[in-house]
């Protein structure tokens, strides 16, 4: 492929629909693209004037095209999402989407069943609803269901061992089902209720309790009437706050805003004229395409990739897409139902583009204030640290424990935008003894470094340790055993009062630390980067810790699994009785037997 003649290729390609796959000299692609005329759309990258700076650094990598022709547009679309799904083109552009997006789960297995914030979906468990925006937005939906419908919110385990209600049930939140203050048969009414207004019928849910309300007040049930028409007034100031058009249905609003070298994409999420929430989305890569053609290619991409996104019947766009008629095809095939995609809209919808554009303008001003700040931020570490060019990747390791107990790192990278969350790792500490933190850095940088030798990794430009010269003694020997010189490596160690802006850099090369002026960006950019690592060492610490203290000693006992475990909490009332219970005890508890008693009796007990 070294000799790549363009106008032999293009004499040859038909003019009909397809996909194009642009190759480099080892035969890996570059670019993937549709056309509806294969000839005309591929010629367009080989004309002599026009093209901007990374279409001309693409076609001068283009060393082979290959094309496949497909019978319609639509079957080339989806070829084109399925290739850039499965190779990841570096000219084509990608959707920075890491997140499980949230959803409110509802376990239907159990006879109260508890309403839940989670992400990602596990098929066959239970009613799922989602996905939402956000995860504030769906919290803020689980308050709403509690304040209404009163279905509780605790863990099964709290639930469980309940005697009386909970404070939750004092300030109206929950109506009292784990000690029995409400049948089955009402709670199953009030999460039907709740089912309507997730699934977005929220209308037909008022006209339902407008109907019970009257059939209440006409047998003379004032209390239960009560409680129907309060459910219904917040109801209807919700569908106030949001906005609610009950004419309209299901609708994504999508509004994009460009400046040179970067775009937003803002995302409404309206359904049954509800809105739910909006979302911000930073297409990465690819060439320096108009905002029509960025649109194009995000669609497909958000609605037929993985993230569990469902389709609503419309679709608005800040922008003409070229052929609307041809993703309202594809959307309507992959979801089975018609599709509507469009740019011409009025009144509401107009009203909902406003304010989607309003949203991406917004964002993307802030985004750029940012980054101009980080350039700011970047040049004076560069001058502290003596760094011929500005760092691009910056990661930072604290450690954070208890006494020893439950002992983690921290690992966030930030690049030359701020914090890449993606990339933000933790190491469970197994080695190194229990309050040791320098055998504890020393295990997490190895962990972490070994990885980025085997190229898994990028090499970062600067390691900040949170620490001073013992730390940085550890981080230099892990680094040298592995042969990264080239990583300019510090400690950040807070001074003698422990005040922002007093730290002291342990700079490796420099004999003496130094304290750079409290008012310098650089020196701003390593305080952020180590709070950042601060703050999430402690959070996964916690969580660590959290998990280990309330693990029961039973589990883990062979012939235990979770209902048995259930059943002798449920009989003896909690852990502590069931240590303090004797063998005969154990042994006449449901699901027991005499040999499954003396197992779990050693167990607790410490005996072999």
């Amino acid at each position: 492929m070294t000799d790549f003649d363009p106008k032999r290729i293009l004499k040859s390609l038909p003019m009909k629909p397809g996909v194009y796959q642009m190759l480099d000299a080892d035969g890996g692609i570059l670019y993937v693209g549709k056309a509806k005329k294969l000839k005309n759309r591929v010629s367009s990258y080989f004309r002599g004037s026009g093209l901007n700076t990374k279409t001309m650094a693409l076609v001068s990598h283009i060393r082979d095209i290959q094309v496949t022709v497909t019978a319609n547009e639509t079957e080339a679309l989806l070829l084109e999402h399925n290739l850039i799904k499965a190779h990841r083109p570096p000219y084509n552009i990608s959707l920075r989407d890491d997140k499980s997006y949230p959803f409110i789960w509802v376990d239907t297995r159990q006879a109260f069943p508890a309403v839940r914030f989670r992400r990602g979906r596990v098929k066959g468990k239970g009613m799922w609803f989602g996905p939402f925006p956000s995860g504030g937005g769906t919290r803020d939906t689980i308050d709403l269901i509690q304040k209404t419908f009163q279905l509780r919110s605790c863990e099964d385990s709290v639930f469980s061992n309940r005697s009386r209600p909970c404070l939750q049930y004092q300030i109206k939140r929950c109506s009292g089902s784990c000690v029995g203050l409400i049948s089955e048969d009402q709670y199953a009414e009030d999460l039907a209720g709740a089912a309507l207004y997730l699934n977005g019928r929220s209308q037909v849910l008022i006209d339902n309790l407008t109907d019970k309300m009257d059939g209440a007040a006409a047998a003379l049930e004032f209390e239960q009437a009560a409680r129907y028409r309060d459910q219904m007034g917040r109801l209807r100031r919700m569908q106030s706050q949001q906005g609610v058009d009950t004419d309209y249905g299901d609708v994504d609003v999508i509004a994009i805003e460009s400046r040179p070298g970067i775009s937003c994409i803002s995302l409404l999420v309206v359904r049954d004229g509800r809105l739910l929430g909006h979302r911000e989305f930073w297409p990465g890569g690819g060439l320096d395409e108009e905002p029509e053609a960025l649109l194009e290619a995000f669609v497909p991409q958000y609605y037929l990739g993985e993230g569990q996104h469902s389709v609503p019947s419309e679709v608005l766009l800040s922008h003409p897409v070229g052929d609307e008629g041809w993703l309202s095809s594809v959307l309507a095939a992959a979801v089975g139902q018609s599709v509507k995609v469009g740019h011409r809209f009025r009144a509401t919808r107009a009203r909902w583009m406003q304010m989607a554009r309003d949203n991406a303008s917004q964002a993307l001003s802030g985004h750029l204030g940012n980054r101009l700040d980080m350039n700011r931020r970047r040049e004076s570490l560069a001058e502290i640290l003596g760094l011929d060019t500005l760092p691009v990747r910056m990661e930072c390791f604290d450690i954070s424990h208890t006494q020893g107990e439950a002992t983690v790192a921290s690992c966030v990278v930030f690049d030359d935008q701020g914090p890449l969350k993606s990339d933000y790792r933790v190491f469970n500490i197994r080695d190194a003894k229990a309050g040791d933190d320098y055998a504890a850095m020393h295990e997490a940088l190895e962990r972490r470094y070994n990885r980025v030798k085997g190229g898994e990794i990028p090499i970062p430009d600067v390691l900040v340790i949170d620490g001073g010269p013992g730390q940085v003694t550890q981080a230099r020997d892990v680094l040298s055993e592995l042969g990264l010189h080239q990583v300019k490596l510090l400690g950040i160690a807070k001074g003698p009062t422990r005040k922002a802006g007093m730290e002291w850099l342990h700079i490796e090369g420099n004999d003496l630390p130094i304290r750079p002026p409290s008012d310098a960006p650089g020196l701003h950019l390593l305080q952020h980067i180590r709070d950042e690592a601060h703050r999430f060492a402690i959070t996964k610490h916690r969580q660590a810790r959290g998990k280990a203290r309330i693990t029961s000693p039973l589990e883990g006992i062979a012939g235990v699994g979770p209902k048995r475990r259930q059943q002798l909490l449920r009989h003896f009332g909690g852990l502590r009785e069931i240590q303090g219970a004797g063998l005969h005890e154990l042994a006449s508890a449901p699901g027991m037997s005499q040999k499954l008693a003396s197992v779990v009796y050693a167990a607790l007990h410490g005996e072999s």
